[in-house]
């Protein structure tokens, strides 16, 4: 018979579009990233399913947007809840399908009792529970504003910084057990090389197909400090290079290990983090120029192109054809259904999914995506998880704009427009001059739009739709010692906690 092909989803954080060396030619910290275009098919209208961490994270791994799988904003550290546990992930489908299943890095898709990892499809899980600015370390790492390391005193904690974390440390997690509180943000990108590295080779030993999930701390800060005489373009730069050194590990990896028979799929959550300035990565040319020329970021959290086009690159020798451009519109959500189908598995019953099995695209027999795309809000202007945004074609239509906050402390002011505002991104890819509402174009191309929008909204409203738990408690809050307040362990410590997570709602149990 033949074998189930592996799958290896690398998701970085924040990253932008003009960050890749293959997509922006001023770019010159991503050789091995350059190096998987040259091998394998780059998509250059590629789109995460939201423009910020949470969301975007749960529509990957459900095929689905936060309108229906109900995860419309980020979970909180002292979260209750996660993704709802009537979604099914990516993870659950390939792990009834035979697969050895694992995932390394951030999660925040809810971490107390049966929304962590290991109860939604992950054999295996080793990684931070959410983003790694969420919690305070001794290595705090480049941040805007610089925020502080862990207090080693309970005194020592009544300082209050803005916009920084200092309450509980930063928790590292192998399956439930938090083995090293706080993070050393040093050592982490080895140790996930590592994990995923050592994952990839058991899988293969065993002789069964495997699925990796692995979501990078990079470009999201803080950013580690780059080692002295470091070449390029400083801190960011040395992130980006880092980022770049650990993928070509996993593909070494993977042609290794994977017998030629292993997907790697990379691309991003979202796009920069404008507002941490030169911490923040590049949009390339997607630069939101009416939103800028207002004020405010077009970039992460809005859905402005630089929030949600993001690089995206799949590499598999032998199948996808190798140094191909595809100008397919595609989208993260796409990642379920065509892992699925490749899988030979079934979607989950009774529900409906906003992504495609795009195998013709990757296979270089169509460049055939989406028509219709829809973006939603995202932590800027108006209600998370709605959709005021959408593409149609070569058209990009905002009903609502503004909300996000710029490197120079600006913030776009919120603004509805009916009728809509208008781009043709053929023509116009920074976004700068909306079409004239009086125009021929504006007028033959607004009837199509309305009615693909009210359609999609329809459709999400007669579906099966999820309703996430955003409810918070300070018991839930990861923490390997409740009688500090850093929570401080180590791998080998005394104080190594075990969250029990064998009744529902249990509370942790510190050891």
């Amino acid at each position: 018979a033949r074998r189930k092909p592996n799958f290896i989803i690398v998701l970085a954080d924040d990253l932008g579009w003009g960050d890749l060396g293959a997509n922006w030619a001023e770019t010159k910290d991503t050789p091995n990233l350059d190096e998987l275009a040259e091998q394998g098919t780059r998509f250059v209208d590629f789109h995460s399913a939201a423009s910020t961490c949470s969301p975007s994270r749960a529509s990957l791994l459900t095929g689905r947007l936060g309108a229906r799988n109900g995860v419309t904003h980020n979970f909180a550290i002292a979260s209750l809840g996660g993704l709802p546990l009537n979604e099914t992930t990516l993870a659950e489908v390939l792990q009834q399908a035979g697969y050895s299943t694992g995932a390394i890095g951030k999660w925040h898709l809810g971490h107390h009792g049966r929304y962590h990892p290991n109860f939604r499809g992950f054999d295996y899980y080793f990684g931070i529970p959410y983003s790694h600015d969420m919690g305070c370390t001794d290595t705090p790492g480049y941040d805007l504003p610089p925020c502080p390391a862990c207090p080693r005193h309970v005194a020592a904690a009544s300082y209050v910084k803005k916009d920084c974390y200092t309450d509980v440390a930063l928790p590292l997690f192998e399956n439930v057990t938090i083995v090293q509180q706080p993070v050393n943000l040093t050592s982490l990108t080895a140790q996930y090389a590592e994990k995923a590295s050592q994952f990839i080779q058991r899988a293969s030993q065993n002789g069964r197909p495997f699925f990796l999930y692995l979501a990078l701390a990079h470009m999201h800060v803080p950013l580690v400090a780059p080692r002295p005489g470091s070449p390029g373009r400083g801190i960011y730069g040395a992130g980006l290079r880092e980022m770049d050194a650990l993928v070509g590990r996993i593909k070494r990896a993977a042609d290794g290990h994977g017998e030629g028979n292993t997907l790697l799929w990379f691309t991003g959550d979202n796009g920069p983090w404008a507002q941490k300035c030169e911490l923040a990565g590049g949009v390339g040319p997607f630069t939101g120029a009416w939103q800028r020329q207002r004020g405010g970021s077009s970039a992460k959290q809005t859905t402005w192109e630089g929030g949600h086009r993001v690089p995206a690159l799949a590499y598999w020798p032998g199948r996808i054809p190798a140094n191909r451009t595809s100008p397919a519109v595609l989208s993260t959500m796409d990642i379920f259904p065509t892992l699925v189908a490749l899988a030979e598995a079934e979607l989950p019953p009774n529900r409906r999914f906003d992504g495609l099995d795009v195998s013709p695209v990757l296979f270089g027999q169509s460049d055939k995506g989406h028509k219709t795309l829809l973006h939603p809000n995202s932590g800027a202007a108006g209600k998370d998880g709605e959709i005021k945004a959408l593409r149609l074609a070569q058209y990009k239509v905002f009903y609502t704009t503004g909300g996000a906050k710029a490197c120079d402390g600006s913030v776009g002011p919120e603004q509805h427009h009916q009728p809509p505002l208008i781009f043709n991104l053929d023509h116009d890819i920074q976004e700068q001059e909306p079409l004239d509402v009086a125009s021929r174009e504006y007028q033959a191309v607004l009837p199509a739009i309305s009615r693909a929008y009210a359609e999609a909204l329809q459709d999400i409203a007669t579906d099966n739709v999820s309703v996430a738990d955003y409810s918070q408690d300070p018991t839930a809050t990861p923490c390997c010692n409740a009688q500090h307040v850093a929570c401080r362990c180590q791998a080998h410590g005394s104080h190594a906690a075990l969250l029990d997570h064998r009744a529902e709602g249990a509370k942790r149990l510190c050891v």
